[in-house]
């Protein structure tokens, strides 16, 4: 690159936003205070929801507790976000690029990078949420911490946002490669006759927050619908199924562990692919690989596989870098993949049509 180019080089900094997960076993409970004291996770009314969040995190301390002591009693989240986010940069060298990691509910949160941001004194700022399809428990949830934030830091700067990706070409580009790789490789380690069912997983939400007008559920589908498409199967046996129920309301389903039941019934073997997960963490190593195999044993599946998650898989780091390029060429705020809207079919709490 020649001197004028490299001078001419915007220093883009990029903000991925993710869950966040405990450091220690010490961050726990207060992780999970965090998650349930949000209010667009836990909706009742603001004067009871720190009361009833405490009540919620000390309930779920014991499982949680026993979760994390099988990953080394800590998240890998921070860790694998931090890998694609120097991957992130490496796949952008037409740009001074850095990437900043805001993490929801334990550290990094997004005031510290805020801060991070501020002290880089970047050009610009483009937000990309490492959760593919939107929701206000998630995309949203952060992007409202996230202007919280630059507030309480000072950061003025220009900035445009990606509110989701759900049926990005590169994201579903990425998804079908890894799928069908794992889709070759149980259905050759299967016996001749033995069928093989698809599990589109997904992180659930509460019935009613769907009823409301968030956006996830439908786009989930799309995502599903997209890379049945790009693996082009002949008569593939595939359903979406929702996990990691949290929370005594009625949550959307089928459940994933219901259908895994079901698999056993039909005699079905199963891969399982966490369709809305893009980094491993404590649902996809503890819950789908521990939890729910155990579950297909009992109940006769003849066979249990799991795709991978893209983490810094090159395909999927290509398409997040993809989606910042793309983000760059739109006028500033908040726009889809493509600039369209997503959310069509009346979506109430599509950040489109109304703010995040």
């Amino acid at each position: 690159m020649s001197e004028a180019a490299e001078a001419d080089r915007r220093r883009v900094a990029i903000v991925l936003f993710n869950l966040g997960g405990p450091d220690s076993r010490a961050a726990i409970k207060p992780f999970l205070v965090n998650l349930f004291t949000d209010p667009a996770i836990l909706r009742v009314p603001f004067f009871v929801r720190p009361f009833l969040a405490r009540i919620i995190a000390r309930a779920r301390v014991a499982p949680a507790t026993a979760n994390y002591a099988l990953l080394g009693d800590r998240s890998p989240l921070l860790d694998l976000t931090t890998a694609q986010a120097a991957a992130l940069e490496a796949a952008l060298p037409e740009l001074e690029a850095r990437c900043f990691v805001a993490m929801r509910y334990w550290h990094p949160f997004s005031l510290e990078a805020a801060r991070a941001v501020r002290a880089w004194k970047p050009d610009e700022i483009v937000l990309l949420p490492l959760y593919p399809q939107y929701s206000t428990t998630t995309t949203g949830s952060s992007l409202r911490a996230w202007r919280e934030a630059a507030a309480q830091a000072g950061l003025a700067r220009e900035v445009r946002g990606i509110c989701c990706y759900a049926e990005d070409p590169g994201f579903v580009g990425a998804y079908a490669g890894l799928v069908r790789g794992a889709y070759d490789a149980a259905r050759a380690s299967l016996p001749e006759g033995v069928k093989l069912r698809v599990l589109f997983s997904a992180h659930g939400l509460p019935e009613i927050i769907v009823r409301q007008g968030d956006p996830y559920q439908a786009q989930v589908e799309a995502s599903v619908a997209a890379v049945v498409a790009a693996l082009g199967i002949p008569g593939l046996d595939a359903l979406i199924c929702y996990q990691s129920r949290a929370t005594p309301q009625v949550w959307i389903g089928p459940s994933t562990d219901d259908e895994v039941a079901r698999a056993g019934q039909d005699k079905v073997a199963v891969l399982v692919v966490p369709i809305a997960f893009v980094s491993d963490h404590s649902e996809t190593l503890v819950e789908l690989d521990v939890e729910y195999r155990h579950l297909a044993e009992r109940a006769g599946v003849p066979g249990y596989f799991r795709a991978p998650v893209p983490n810094a898989d090159p395909a999927f780091i290509a398409a997040l870098a993809g989606l910042v390029r793309r983000a760059r060429a739109r006028q500033p705020g908040l726009a889809s993949d493509d600039g369209r809207d997503r959310c069509l079919g009346g979506h109430a709490d599509c950040p489109l049509r109304r703010p995040a």
